[in-house]
C-alpha cells in the first residue's frame, strides 16, 4: 500500500458482474464508505484512510481513497490490524485538508458500509466537527449491511463475503477492498432475501432504521423524546435533566464527550430554553 491518494473514476462495462445496480433501484447515489483509523474511541483516535465507493442510480460506480495524516502516532496494534504505518502517512494530508473534499463526494447521497452506523458515521461525523464542518447526514438515509448480515446469520465481514459471495476476501482490512465487498455483500443479500425489496426504503423498513440523537449513542429516543443512555439519569429525560439540573449539562460540556455528543445536548438545551420564552 502506498502513501500516494488516489481517486479513481470507472463505469462498469458488459464484462464487469458488478454492471448495473444487481436489484437495488437506487433513486440517488449510495456512498459505501470504509475507515482504518488509530484505534477505535470515537473522541480520541483519528482517520488515516478512507474509502468511499460511490454507486449510481445508472449503475456506475466512482470510487475515492485516501491516506490521512492523522497528526498522532499509529499504535503498533492499530498498524498490526490495517497494516499503515507512520512512516505511509506522515507527506499525506491531514483530515482538515480532505473535508471539504470528502464533503462534497458524499453530498446529496445515501449512506452505508460495515457496521458503519456505529462506526463510520460516528467518526467521520467526529471528525468534520473537530475541522469546524457541521456535517449532518440527516437528510441521508443509512444502510448498515452489518446490520442485515446479523440479523440474518451472525457473522462477520469476511464471513459475510463467503457466505455471500462465495468468495475468500483478499486485503482485508484495506478500507477501499472492504467497503467494495461491502457493495457486493448488500447486492447478494437482495437476491437472498426477496423480502429486503430493491429499494433502500424497502431495506430499511425490514431491518429497521435508527433515528439517532448523538452518534456515541450517550442519549436515545424512547416514545420520540431523547432520554440519557447512560450514568446515573439513564432513562431520564434529557430536557428535563438539564432544567433540574443545569450543571450536569456543564459537566458534559466540560467532559470527555464526543462533539457530536456535546452538539446535540446544546441544541436540547436551547430548544427547552426557547420554551420557556
Amino acid at each position: 500500500m502506498s502513501n500516494q491518494q488516489t481517486t479513481i473514476n470507472f463505469s462498469s462495462d458488459a464484462s464487469d458482474d458488478t454492471k448495473g445496480n444487481a436489484g437495488l433501484q437506487l433513486q440517488k447515489p449510495l456512498v459505501f464508505i470504509d475507515l482504518e483509523t488509530t484505534g477505535v474511541n470515537i473522541t480520541a483516535d483519528r482517520i488515516i484512510e478512507i474509502a468511499m465507493v460511490k454507486v449510481k442510480p445508472d449503475g456506475t460506480k466512482e470510487v475515492k481513497r485516501k491516506l490521512i495524516n492523522p497528526e498522532m502516532p499509529i499504535p503498533e496494534a492499530a498498524i498490526a490490524v490495517h497494516g499503515i504505518t507512520n512512516e505511509m502517512v506522515k507527506d499525506a494530508p491531514t483530515f482538515k485538508q480532505l473535508a471539504n473534499e470528502i464533503a462534497q463526494f458524499i453530498q446529496g447521497c445515501d449512506l452505508s458500509g460495515y457496521n458503519s452506523n456505529r462506526f463510520d458515521i460516528p467518526m467521520l461525523a467526529e471528525s468534520f466537527l473537530r475541522v469546524g464542518i457541521d456535517w449532518n447526514p440527516g437528510a441521508s438515509r443509512l444502510v448498515d449491511v452489518q446490520k442485515i448480515f446479523h440479523q440474518m446469520e451472525q457473522r462477520t465481514l469476511s464471513a459475510a463475503y463467503k457466505f455471500y459471495c462465495n468468495k475468500i476476501l483478499e486485503g482485508a482490512h484495506s478500507a477501499e477492498v472492504d467497503a467494495s465487498a461491502t457493495w457486493e455483500i448488500l447486492q447478494a443479500q437482495l437476491t437472498r432475501y426477496p423480502q429486503l425489496g430493491n429499494t433502500v426504503d424497502t431495506v430499511l423498513a425490514v431491518i429497521g432504521e435508527e433515528k439517532i440523537v448523538d452518534y456515541a449513542r450517550r442519549m436515545v429516543f424512547e416514545n420520540g423524546i431523547e432520554v440519557f443512555n447512560f450514568g446515573k439519569y439513564k432513562g431520564r429525560s434529557v430536557e428535563e435533566v438539564l432544567k433540574a439540573e443545569p450543571q450536569y449539562y456543564d459537566w458534559m460540556m466540560k467532559g470527555d464527550f464526543a462533539l457530536h455528543t456535546k452538539q446535540k445536548l446544546t441544541e436540547i438545551l436551547n430548544r427547552a430554553l426557547l420554551k420557556k420564552k
